[in-house]
């Protein structure tokens, strides 16, 4: 914060002034608001009970060479791609189509956790797949912090 202007350094005027919350309590009342939150609930509860448990960060890079799984690839492929489109539209401050881009993570989402296991016995298995739900978090958290959202 810069405390001589009052205004919150590096954060849209839209996010400073109350347009973006306001925005993001519309969304989530939608159908892709709804998936939105499921979406990152599941990922979210997950690697925070793994790095609890295990007492560090599963932050780092996602390894594509440990992704085996038809379902854990094309997650970590359509997350690249909403990453790149996200940020082009939080550029733009277009908060709702940002979020409306994250919904689109819901199916992949889903057919990640119904086909694969990601607390695997293969450690590193175990790791890259922390690793790629946590970057489903960091992502949907640049739009959002869905952690504070009730619903």
């Amino acid at each position: 914060m810069n405390f001589a202007s009052g205004e919150l350094v590096g954060v849209p005027c839209s996010i400073q002034h109350g347009a973006f919350p306001d925005e993001r309590l519309v969304m989530v009342e939608t159908e892709d608001g709804a998936n939105l939150l499921v979406a990152y609930r599941r990922a979210a509860n997950i690697i925070a009970i793994e790095e609890r448990k295990d007492g560090l960060a599963y932050n780092a890079g996602v390894d594509p060479a440990l992704l085996q799984r038809a379902e854990e690839q094309e997650l970590f492929d359509r997350l690249g791609k909403t990453v790149a489109r996200v940020e082009t539209l939080l550029a733009r401050e277009d908060f709702t189509e940002a979020m409306a881009e994250l919904a689109q993570l819901r199916g992949p989402v889903d057919e990640f956790f119904e086909k694969v296991t990601v607390n695997t016995d293969e450690p590193k298995l175990r790791e890259n797949r922390l690793r790629l739900l946590s970057r489903i978090r960091a992502t949907m958290n640049r739009v959002a912090d869905f952690s504070q959202i009730e619903g």
